[in-house]
């Protein structure tokens, strides 16, 4: 079974957790392919039986041009490769119809209620369900401190979730409809 990973990050986390995922992947089975946007065509998502997105949380939702702008020139953005463009929005715009393959969204976001913070994962979710997709779980959220760093046990948390993917795709080959 085929999986690709992508993922827009501007502080690095959101990397971590995708490659945190990718690595779960692997690890129950799955040929995997990861990496940022910046560096994955969504043409790639052709031919491949689980693609999982994921981006981190701005301004309640996925980042506009205006927040990536604001998190690269951040002086205390230490990450060396942060998605200055294309983002996750365009990037979802560009990826060819899911008819019916297996899908999961992801997000990072502030340690905050959900209300006050808002869900990438959520419209991420939304467009790949829009895009033809079939998510095998509900979107999922890790979370990052005020800093701008992963919470303790999040690396665990996405090693857990990928193994949970990998699970429900190889599930949902064989029966293609699984509830959420």
């Amino acid at each position: 079974m085929k999986a690709l990973v992508v993922y827009e990050s501007l502080y690095g986390n959101t990397a971590a957790i995708g490659e945190v995922i990718a690595t779960s992947l692997r690890t129950h089975g799955l040929e995997v392919d990861a990496g940022p946007i910046s560096k994955v065509s969504p043409t790639s998502a052709v031919g491949v039986d689980l693609l999982v997105v994921g981006g981190p949380t701005h301004a309640h939702g996925m980042s506009k041009s205006s927040t990536r702008k604001t998190a690269v020139d951040d002086k205390k953005n230490s990450f060396p490769e942060p998605t200055v463009e294309p983002g996750l929005r365009e990037w979802l715009t560009g990826l060819p119809p899911g008819a019916g393959r297996l899908a999961a969204a992801f997000d990072t976001r502030i340690d905050k209620p959900l209300f006050l913070t808002g869900s990438a994962a959520k419209g991420i979710g939304k467009r790949l369900d829009g895009s033809g997709y079939h998510l095998v779980v509900e979107p999922e959220c890790f979370l990052v401190t005020m800093k701008n760093r992963l919470r303790e046990g999040q690396t665990e948390h996405a090693a857990s979730w990928g193994a949970t993917l990998a699970e429900r795709a190889a599930a949902g080959i064989a029966a293609r409809e699984l509830p959420i």
